[in-house]
C-alpha cells in the first residue's frame, strides 16, 4: 500500500469546524528533519491500518462513502473496542458492526490503475484485531516503514496547489540531497466546511534514509 495519496478529509457535522478545529487524531509519526520557514518534515510514520477502496468508475465521492461507511458500523468486529471521538451516522445497516472514530489524513491514489482511497486506522488498531468489512468492495492492510517529506499549505487542495507545492518539496528534497521514490501523496485534514484561510494541506513524497 505504497502508492498512496491523501484527499480531504470530510467529517459529520458535529465534528465540523469552519476554523480548522475538527477534533480528529493525527496518525502519529515522529520529526526526521524539519524547516518552520518553508513549513517542510521529514517524517517518519508508525506503523498503520489502512481500509481502503477503489476509486474505479464510481469516483472520490462514492470511495468516501463507503469507508465512511465501514467506521460507522458496517463491519464485524469485537464490540468492546476502545472509542474516541467516534464519528456518528444514521441509518447504520450492519447489524454487528461498531463505531470507529475516524483518524486523519485520509490517503488516496489517483496515479496508478486502479485508484485507491484509504482511511487510516487508530493507532492502537492491529492488522489482526481491525474489524472486516461487510462490503466486499472494502479491504484491511498495513503500511510500515513509511517516511516522507512534507510540504505543509492552506488554502483549497487543488490539483494547482498540488503542483505548486509538489515543485516546491521536490526541489527542497533535491537541494538536501535525498533519495525518493517519485510517489506523490496530498493530504487534507479539514471539513470540506472549513474556511480556506485555516485549512491545513499537504504534498507528501516517500524518501529513503540512508
Amino acid at each position: 500500500m505504497n502508492k498512496l495519496l491523501l484527499l480531504i478529509l470530510s467529517l459529520s457535522t458535529a465534528s465540523c469546524s469552519v476554523f480548522g478545529d475538527n477534533g480528529v487524531k493525527d496518525a502519529p509519526y515522529s520529526i526526521v528533519e524539519n524547516d518552520d520557514k518553508k513549513m517542510i518534515e521529514v517524517r517518519r510514520y508508525e506503523p498503520m491500518v489502512l481500509v481502503s477502496t477503489s476509486m474505479s468508475g464510481s469516483g472520490q465521492n462514492s470511495a468516501f462513502k463507503k469507508l465512511f461507511r465501514y467506521i460507522t458500523g458496517e463491519n464485524i468486529g469485537e464490540n468492546d473496542i476502545a472509542m474516541t471521538a467516534p464519528v456518528l451516522m444514521g441509518d447504520v445497516k450492519a447489524k454487528q458492526g461498531i463505531n470507529i472514530p475516524m483518524t486523519a489524513p485520509v490517503f488516496m491514489d489517483k496515479h496508478s490503475s486502479d485508484p485507491i482511497m484509504s482511511f487510516v486506522m487508530p493507532k492502537d488498531f492491529t492488522l489482526s484485531s481491525t474489524p472486516q468489512p461487510t462490503d466486499p468492495d472494502v479491504w484491511v492492510s498495513e503500511l510500515n516503514n513509511y517516511t516522507v517529506a512534507a510540504v505543509q499549505f492552506s488554502g483549497f487542495l487543488s490539483d494547482s496547489n498540488i503542483e505548486k507545492h509538489t515543485k516546491i518539496l521536490s526541489q527542497w528534497l533535491e537541494d538536501k540531497g535525498y533519495s525518493t521514490s517519485g510517489k506523490v501523496v496530498s493530504a487534507g485534514y479539514n471539513s470540506p466546511f472549513t474556511l480556506p484561510m485555516f485549512r491545513r494541506n499537504e504534498v507528501l513524497i516517500e524518501v529513503a534514509l540512508q
